[in-house]
């Protein structure tokens, strides 16, 4: 009977093949965000900072905050342009942009495009997109402030934008020409330190349900022990909280670029990560440290850092050890050359020789325990 019953299924069976790919053929493809209506729309001729926002080359206005040091802008010493990570928006300063500035920097944070409240929100703009307004921003603002240095920081995502933008197909000379960049807890897990099921599912995912939104919850994954800060970005109704299978596949491709850039990354780079971090694995990390091009190849040689973190977790300017973060930045963009005050170097110096010595198997083992779910380690909305 039994045989009976596969045969009567034999001529559905061998369909299969025939049918995968007319399935993949007809399905949906990513969706990404539309471009702006042009600068006509917006009455200007370039792009500009406004009081409230950022508009770009295309006429999108993304929502724009500034922190100065209360002696004013005279004041300052340096410039900082921050970028959110993923699911968050400009807001993410709050704490840090006041703390910098009372530390004699300029701070700017704009939302980029699909956060917060940029236009389209929830919709992936592309590697392209996000690289070019960077490019943009950066431009700007060494006109606006001649002669002070002009520092790129970036959290998770805005790391990984800061990063595709120094190296490789969307490589832009603005961004290369800032004195120095900051990536916290960037966003380098790419596709090549992912397993194979994870890769495939999120192929397959992007295409056959874009749509599909995941929420990370039930997943056990942990961005901070800002307990607090935590609950109230799940109140803020601006955070992503359901995150679209393309903005994650998205997401991925970005994390493959910035990964991919390291050996082309020449600015002075202050590398920040936290041994507490549950959404970015620590292997991905190392690797892109590793990965960078000697220090007598760079711009500035002896300007480079890793800092590593004992009680650092993923959002680490807004942990409850963040001023000890916030502190580093501000001594590295004051000499880059000087040891930072939390002695975090040493930390990260030691876990590099571990890890080198522990060969790739102990590699491996620390990309598995962190990796999960491939929507928990793309969607940060799994810290709610």
């Amino acid at each position: 009977m039994a045989n009976l019953n596969l045969a009567a299924r034999l001529p559905a069976l061998l369909l299969i093949p025939l049918l995968i790919p007319l399935l993949i053929l007809g399905a949906c493809a990513p969706r990404v965000a539309p471009p702006g209506p042009g600068l006509a729309a917006t009455g200007l001729t370039a792009p500009a900072f406004t009081e409230e926002n950022f508009i770009t080359a295309d006429g999108t206005e993304l929502p724009l905050r500034h922190w100065a040091p209360r002696e004013g802008e005279a004041a300052a010493r340096g410039v900082v342009l921050a970028l959110h990570g993923f699911n968050d928006y400009s807001h993410a300063f709050a704490e840090s942009g006041p703390a910098l500035a009372a530390q004699g920097l300029l701070v700017y944070a704009y939302d980029q495009r699909g956060f917060g409240e940029a236009p389209h929100r929830g919709l992936w703009a592309g590697v392209e997109v996000l690289t070019g307004d960077l490019a943009e921003a950066a431009a700007l603002l060494r006109r606006r402030h001649p002669g002070l240095p002009l520092y790129l920081l970036g959290e998770s995502m805005g790391g990984a934008v800061i990063l595709a933008a120094l190296g490789g197909p969307d490589a832009r000379p603005e961004v290369s020409q800032a004195d120095g960049v900051i990536l916290a807890a960037p966003a380098v897990w790419a596709r090549s330190t992912m397993p194979f099921h994870q890769r495939a599912a999120l192929w397959l995912g992007a295409r056959l349900f874009p749509w599909a939104k995941f929420t990370g919850r039930g997943l056990g994954i942990q961005a901070s022990d800002n307990i607090e800060m935590l609950r109230a970005l799940g109140r803020d109704p601006l955070f992503i909280k359901e995150t679209r299978t393309d903005a994650i596949y998205g997401l991925v491709n970005l994390m493959d670029a910035a990964l991919a850039a390291a050996p082309e990354v020449k600015t002075p780079t202050l590398l920040l990560y936290g041994e507490k971090d549950e959404v970015v694995p620590a292997e991905p990390v190392f690797a892109f440290w590793r990965h960078l091009p000697p220090e007598a190849e760079t711009r500035t040689p002896g300007r480079r850092r890793f800092a590593l973190y004992p009680e650092g977790w993923h959002m680490l300017l807004r942990d409850l050890q963040a001023q000890v973060v916030i502190d580093d930045i501000a001594a590295w963009t004051g000499d880059r050359a000087a040891p930072l005050p939390s002695g975090a170097e040493e930390t990260a110096a030691a876990a590099l020789k571990g890890a080198a010595e522990g060969g790739a198997e102990d590699g491996e083992k620390a990309g598995d325990g962190a990796e999960g779910d491939a929507a928990a380690a793309a969607c940060e909305a799994a810290a709610c």
